[in-house]
């Protein structure tokens, strides 16, 4: 009968056979937050909180508007946004576009435009044109939000007094002396208590300082602010929330096509290139911050603006102010610790949660509280340390004009001018070309300074006419580029000029130009690190007759030689010249490497040489390797004249001190540069196939004690420590030493570490707390570092951890 029961639907279903000796599978994922996300999002909401209601202040838009973008912007972008760590919401960037749009078009056209801008945003994310809003020249993008900061400052400062902004920086300027003359006491004191909070309390000194800095200093003087007015019954206008019920939606875009389409332009732009450039200044925050660049990503620019187009989409249809990264915000969120997308996020759920329950508390914030905190932050975008920046750049013109366009015209049509003027600095600088022509000793120099483009041929023909026919001309060219229009002309007159029996040579930088050496060697144009015999500059030397053995100086042969068992074999020349090298052509190499840095590389570096032949050495660190010719230690550590105070022995060995094991070279650099030059770190670096390394490994015991002998005695304790044990060796990061010479090279540097804290003056220092020691290890054939761990404290165990490389300019 139980054959005649039907079998369960269920039955013939496969099951998941869990395997032996495996975890249990996990559950359903569990969304957490991690407590460092909750205390930075407390932190930017109450930052946001006030900020929010001062720019909608600013811009003339319901003040509601700024709470919906600032949740919009935390919530949106947050999710969807490229940079987790930015946050995102009303701008003081916007500001001055967004009071234009609403004087104009009216709050509902506003909103729509703030909907086309984040399509159009959206359009520019799907073609990944993100990073090409990074090309925007610094100067028009920190001229721009310096405009707006003036326009901001001076707008807020009719309500700082007690009266009304006018609609145009002009104006505002016009009415300012009537303003100043009858301000309202009331709104001054509110005024002038805020922005005394905002300048003060960052700077409260001692233990109570740093407490008390933990709390947002706009959300200090907001209160603060509120509380003196509630308590002194001071009768001034206060923020209004109406009805949520009645708060203005989005509406069908009208006015003139031209203008709204520039309106949306405009607006699209100014979000854009703001977020951009916010996103990549949080990812330098992000570098900067011990532990963290490995657990947060690198913004993703293309994501950040599909982000930032679809809070601006949802923001304008919700009646909310346009959105963009904001900097104080993320600086805030960065700092306060956030280590996920979460934190912003859930600072944006805080703002709706205040907007939905804390009204009653809100409407009791004065407006002019609110203006001096936007006006601060106004004054902030005008920033000296980029005005420094440009003016070293020779960029001011275009911040000048960038700021005064926007000032007075408005933000498209300023930076519409910071363009033209950047375009003519550019082209003014691209035509400023030095031609110069001289002759020494019968030949005749044309030296070409800065960039040959056809604005320039002119010039450079007539000086090329200047040249006497069948003279001898070397043309140098030190600049990086040479047009169409310029190259046709240089070589058309030397074909001219060859051909009626001249010579010419052109030397210089562009890839292409045929670089020949003049007599005198100063032709060469290597790059600073080519290694002598990779130089392409010398001329080439006619091989001998077939037969014919080179003659040395002396007059004997050095073509061949003959071996111990009488078999010809190649030359091989020892001393000075090295192999197959003649010593007086490393005398010629010499000369030629000494003139070819008289000539490119002194000029750059001859000022801070003069600054150090003034003020004296004061490297901040000894750094003590081998004599190798493969270790270069400036190009290794990236350091420049007075950085190290270098000392180089053969095998980088440290030799204990006192009379019959010491050696007061190396003693005397130690104890000068610790004493004396107050060095405040001691590198010992190792290197791989390092010759004495392998000398002690291979020595036999007795033979002669010649002085490479002395002196690899002091490597013995080195050689000693190396255990039976392979897993207590010092060792390489991810990988074991390939061999014992390897092996010894690890041990060695560990090993003079010690040495090193057997001298008085380095003990001394190091009880003091002012000297660090540290071991490297660089790896020739792989051009590669490493860094001996903090957490070595002695050969046994220890472990040098790779030098990864860091992106310095995301």
């Amino acid at each position: 009968m139980s054959a005649c029961v039907p079998a369960r639907a269920d039955s013939a279903r496969p099951k998941h056979v869990h395997p032996p000796h495996s975890p249990p599978p996990r559950g359903p994922r569990r969304f957490r937050v991690a407590g460092a996300d909750v205390s930075a999002s407390i932190a930017v909401f109450l930052i946001a909180l006030p900020l929010s209601l001062g720019i909608a202040l600013a811009t003339g838009a319901p003040l509601q508007a700024g709470l919906v973008a600032a949740a919009v912007g935390g919530i949106v972008v947050g999710r969807l946004g490229g940079c987790p760590l930015q946050v995102s919401g009303p701008a003081a960037g916007l500001t001055v576009v967004t009071a234009d749009l609403i004087v104009r078009y009216g709050w509902r056209t506003t909103c729509a435009i703030t909907v086309l801008a984040g399509l159009a945003q959206l359009g520019l994310g799907c073609l990944r044109v993100a990073r090409s809003a990074l090309a925007v020249s610094p100067a028009i993008v920190h001229g721009m939000l310096a405009g707006i900061g003036v326009t901001i400052a001076v707008a807020q400062l009719h309500i700082v007094l007690g009266g009304t902004p006018q609609s145009s920086v002009p104006d505002n300027l016009r009415a300012l002396p009537a303003q100043l003359a009858s301000p309202r006491p009331a709104d001054l004191a509110v005024s002038v208590l805020t922005l005394t909070l905002l300048l003060l309390w960052p700077r409260v000194p001692g233990r109570a300082g740093q407490l008390l800095g933990k709390v947002p200093a706009a959300l200090v003087a907001v209160a603060g602010a509120t509380v003196v007015a509630a308590l002194a019954g001071l009768r001034l206008p206060k923020v209004d929330l109406p009805s949520w019920s009645s708060h203005a939606l989005a509406t069908l875009p009208d006015g003139p096509v031209l203008g709204l389409v520039a309106a949306v332009l405009t607006t699209t732009l100014v979000c854009s290139v703001q977020s951009l450039l916010g996103a990549v200044a949080v990812d330098k925050l992000v570098a900067a911050r011990p532990g963290l660049s490995g657990r947060v990503k690198r913004s993703d620019l293309d994501r950040e603006l599909l982000g930032q187009g679809a809070a601006n989409i949802v923001s304008g249809s919700l009646g909310g102010l346009p959105i963009a990264g904001v900097a104080v915000r993320s600086s805030a969120n960065v700092g306060a610790g956030a280590v996920s997308r979460n934190s912003t996020m859930l600072h944006g759920v805080l703002v709706v949660i205040a907007a939905l329950l804390m009204v009653p508390a809100l409407e009791f914030i004065p407006l002019a509280a609110l203006a001096s905190l936007v006006m601060s932050v106004g004054l902030k975008m005008v920033s000296l340390n980029h005005i420094r920046t440009v003016t070293r750049h020779r960029e001011v013109l275009v911040y000048a004009v960038t700021t005064c366009g926007v000032v007075f015209f408005g933000v498209l049509e300023g930076v519409a001018l910071g363009i033209a003027v950047a375009v003519g600095v550019a082209l003014q600088r691209l035509s400023r070309t030095r031609i110069t022509h001289d002759e020494t000793e019968g030949v005749h120099h044309v030296h070409v300074r800065g960039q040959l483009t056809f604005l320039a041929v002119p010039r450079l023909s007539r000086v090329l006419h200047q040249v006497p026919q069948g003279a001898d001309t070397v043309v140098e060219l030190d600049g990086s580029f040479m047009d169409h229009a310029a190259y046709e002309t240089l070589q058309d007159w030397q074909k001219t000029h060859t051909a009626q029996g001249g010579s010419v040579d052109i030397t210089g930088r562009r890839p292409g130009t045929r670089i020949s050496e003049p007599a005198d060697a100063d032709g060469c144009r290597c790059r600073p690190w080519t290694p002598w015999r990779n130089h392409q500059c010398e001329r080439p030397q006619q091989a001998p007759p077939p037969g014919a053995d080179r003659q040395d100086g002396t007059g004997e042969s050095s073509g061949t030689t003959t071996g111990p068992s009488g078999a010809d074999g190649p030359a091989r020349l020892t001393g000075r010249g090295g192999p197959g090298r003649a010593a007086g052509s490393s005398g010629r190499e010499l000369a030629r490497g000494i003139s070819a840095f008289q000539r490119n590389t002194a000029p750059l570096v001859r000022g801070e040489l003069a600054r150090l032949a003034r003020e004296g050495q004061q490297p901040s660190q000894l750094f003590l390797t081998c004599a190798d010719s493969r270790v270069v230690t400036s190009m290794i550590t990236s350091s420049g004249p007075g950085d190290l105070f270098v000392v180089r022995n053969v095998g980088n060995l440290v030799p204990l001190p006192g009379e019959e094991s010491g050696d007061d070279s190396v003693a005397a650099a130690i104890e000068y540069a610790v004493d004396i030059l107050k060095v405040r770190s001691i590198t010992v670096c190792g290197h791989s196939g390092c010759g004495a390394m392998q000398a002690l490994l291979s020595a036999e015991p007795g033979g002669a004690r010649t002085p490479l002998k002395r002196w690899l005695r002091h490597g013995l304790p080195s050689l000693e420590r190396m255990p039976e044990d392979e897993a207590a060796r010092p060792r390489l990061a991810g990988r074991r030493p390939t061999d014992a010479a390897e092996q010894l090279c690890l041990a060695n540097v560990v090993q003079q570490l010690e040495h090193l804290r057997a001298h008085d003056a380095v003990s001394r220092a190091l009880r003091a707390g002012d000297l660090e020691l540290q071991g490297m290890y660089f790896h020739v054939g792989e051009a590669q570092a490493y860094l001996l761990s903090e957490d070595a404290e002695s050969a046994e165990g220890a472990v040098f951890e790779l030098v990864l490389e860091t992106d310095l300019t995301a």
